[in-house]
Formats: C-alpha cells, structure tokens, sequence
C-alpha cells in the first residue's frame, strides 16, 4: 500500500496545553518537546490508521527528536512525515517539523502493527 518515500502531513497550532510545564509550573510559553514528540508520533501514526485491518493495531516502538527551534503560542506547526521502511509488520518514518519556512524539528518515529488480542495478552501479563 504504502512504499518509502510517501508522505503524510499534520498541522498542529501550538496552544497553552502544549507548552513546557512541569509539577513545578510552567517553564516556557512556547511549544515543549514532549508535546512536539506527541504531535510527530501521530503525523507519522497516520499511515498505520490506514494499514490496518480488523483486529489490528498500531503501538510505537520508538520516537527520535531533535528540537532546534521554539515555536510560540498561536503558531502553525506543519508536520510531514516520510515513509522509510515498510519490513513486514514495522513502519519507519522520518518526520520535519516547520512553522512557516522556519524547521523547528526533525526526527525518526517506528512503529509495529500487532493483532489487538496479542497486545491484550502482553497488557495483561504486566498486572
């Protein structure tokens, strides 16, 4: 279906819940790692909704960023993410990160396309 070079794009405005928080409060007003690594994780989760068939899901196996650049409040974050690799149930894409013309992230996300039951086995063993 897929094969390495297609790409997905997400856009993402940057809001306050997305900033830089933590139990201490809040550290920047602008647009905080994880929540960048959230938002690159389902750009490239887009083409697994599109993989799967009945009684499957998608669950990542890892997430890259590199964070080079701060996006504000209110900013449009464009996400495009490219297929790398397709081997066998495993999908690997790079992603970019840009507001306006401006990159403010890249990196790599994996993940694996597993039948629901073998997740709820694997879920259940870890109580």
């Amino acid at each position: 279906m897929f094969k390495p070079g297609d790409k997905k794009a997400y856009r993402h405005s940057v809001q306050k819940e997305d900033w830089a928080q933590f139990e201490s409060g809040t550290v920047h007003e602008v647009y905080a790692t994880f929540a960048l690594g959230r938002d690159a994780e389902w750009t490239c989760r887009l083409f697994v909704l599109d993989m799967l068939e009945e009684g499957e899901e998608g669950i990542g196996t890892f997430l890259s960023v590199e964070h080079v650049s701060p996006a504000l409040h209110g900013s449009e974050v464009v996400f495009e993410a490219t297929v790398e690799s397709i081997n066998g149930n495993e999908i690997i894409c790079s992603y970019v990160a840009t507001v306006e013309d401006r990159v403010i992230a890249r990196g790599r996300q994996g993940q694996k396309i597993i039948k629901k039951e073998k997740l709820r086995r694997l879920f259940a063993s870890l109580k």
